[in-house]
């Protein structure tokens, strides 16, 4: 073989690696992109990777159909890879602001599968030019499959850590598309000598590459004003963390945190929610002096818990280090909890919850359970028989659980279910709801090692909404609990049977 066919098959191999990095991205970009504006991350990127490679097979079975021009037709898969997935987030973003609900979806899968479709002819061509400029299929076939099995790790390693993190979803898709086009451009250039027409071809790449560039440096300021109007009021701060997309809006002074769309909290009215999460726990404690905050990464749970003189230490689990860092430095944020994350007595971990029970060894007279609702795998371990019996074990004698339950209201059948799950563990329980104007009706289940009598409890801090008088009250839920309730037979939640998601899901569908 000569020296050009040695330079023209490396350059086939590099190309392999390349667009192999592109295609997972894209792969896992689709699959983010799914998890954050449609919900339950296990279900999206299930779906998005089983397209994705559906199409890669619909891709390979049609490649057959491609036996000559095989480096123009290279050319043209990259320059729609490109353009199609350059602008698939951005579109993403569109859809969800102005079509109609559901589309969105339906748009979302139909992209990965032609994104995957278009990458599954790209290695069958490459594989047959490598044959052609006169490596043998054996050597070809190993070297291409090899580049682009390769190139699918280093891309999942990117998105994770380079391009989620630093460029966010719009951003990312067009700097992959743009990577995708430069391939293109430069097997182009480097064959050019076999290619009829190769300034039509080049300038259309050209043009392909101008609009992916407009859309690299002004696509994400488009998007975030389609993404505005998701949000009632106007958005002052948004972050993509490692976990999540952190949002934070302001009208006037009301001011909100939404966590992936999910509203935390608001100011006008967090302190019924807040009241209500810590003071029934904390009057039935006989000796407050140890708290655990799981979640609350805000820090506004903390600040009611500092209220109490007898409180010695409170350690507060949050999986998410920018959140604790924005409750830490947004002075909107601070001025909601008042510094408390930055209080001597409190102590921050970042670290999964469920991990955090099993590891210490630590007991606590009050556990505050903050976290967000079960609506993904990785929140559905936190609402199971396992993950309760762990709290349960980390609780002291004449301790105290208070959980967030979402609503009883909305979701009916989420909260009896979270209520039966803690019930399984053996604990004694009080069903409790408080209606928060931010959020609607919302539920609370209250358990201990021992009986609860809200009549006995006693708030004795200041507060601005809950009263003692207030607590009998709040385990009254009128005919709601009683509506198509108690002839349901419900089954706790585990993590061998994680049907809450699905619960959750029916029950938030329609709001």
């Amino acid at each position: 073989m000569n020296e050009a066919a040695i330079r023209q098959s490396k350059i086939i191999y590099w190309s392999s690696g390349i667009v192999s990095i592109c295609g997972i991205i894209f792969e896992v970009l689709f699959g983010a992109l799914g998890s954050y504006i449609l919900g339950d991350g296990v279900k999206q990127y299930t779906l998005t990777i089983s397209l994705f490679l559906t199409g890669m097979g619909i891709g390979a079975s049609l490649s057959e159909k491609f036996m000559k021009n095989l480096i123009i037709t290279f050319v043209w898969i990259e320059f729609g890879v490109a353009i199609i997935g350059g602008f698939s987030s951005f579109t993403m973003f569109g859809m969800t602001a102005f079509a109609p609900s559901g589309t969105d979806a339906l748009f979302l899968y139909f992209i990965t599968l032609v994104v995957g479709a278009l990458t599954g002819v790209e290695l069958p061509i490459l594989i047959r030019k490598a044959n052609e400029i006169g490596v043998t299929l054996n050597k070809s076939t190993a070297r291409v499959l090899f580049s682009d099995y390769a190139g699918g790790l280093i891309g999942g390693l990117l998105f994770v850590f380079l391009f989620r993190p630093y460029f966010g979803m719009v951003k990312t898709a067009f700097l992959v598309g743009c990577i995708n086009l430069t391939v293109a451009l430069i097997v182009l250039w480097l064959f050019r000598k076999e290619i009829k027409r190769f300034m039509v071809h080049a300038g259309i790449g050209i043009t392909i590459g101008l609009v992916l560039l407009i859309g690299l440096f002004f696509g994400e300021e488009m998007a975030f004003s389609f993404e505005q109007k998701l949000y009632q009021d106007p958005i002052i701060h948004m972050e993509d963390s490692s976990y999540q997309k952190i949002t934070i809006t302001q009208d006037n002074d009301d001011v909100r945190l939404f966590l992936d769309g999910s509203l935390q909290f608001s100011t006008t009215d967090e302190h019924r929610y807040h009241e209500v999460l810590v003071h029934p726990a904390m009057a039935h404690a006989e000796n407050p002096e140890n708290v655990l905050i799981l979640g609350g990464g805000d820090g506004i749970a903390a600040k009611e818990v500092l209220k109490y003189d007898e409180v010695e230490h409170i350690t507060l689990i949050d999986l998410d280090p920018a959140v604790v860092e924005l409750a830490n430095s947004n002075p909107l944020l601070l001025e909601a909890n008042e510094g408390a994350l930055t209080n001597e007595k409190v102590h921050v971990e970042n670290r999964d919850a469920f991990q955090y029970l099993e590891d210490t060894n630590e007991w606590f007279d009050v556990i505050l359970v903050d976290l967000p609702d079960p609506n993904n795998e990785s929140l559905n371990k936190l609402y199971t028989t396992e993950f309760y019996s762990l709290v349960r074990n980390h609780l002291k004698p004449g301790g105290a659980v208070m959980i967030q339950a979402t609503s009883p209201v909305f979701a009916r059948e989420v909260y009896w279910t979270i209520s039966e799950t803690v019930a399984a563990t053996d604990m004694f329980i009080e069903n409790l709801h408080v209606d928060v104007p931010s959020f609607g009706n919302w539920g609370f289940v209250m358990a201990s090692r021992e009986a609860i009598d809200l009549e006995d409890l006693d708030i004795t801090v200041p507060t601005e909404f809950l009263s003692t008088d207030m607590l009998p009250s709040l385990a009254s839920f009128g005919k709601d609990e009683n509506r198509d309730m108690k002839a349901v037979e419900w089954k706790p939640n585990t993590l061998i049977d994680p049907h809450l998601i699905q619960i959750y899901e029916r029950a938030w569908e329609n709001y």
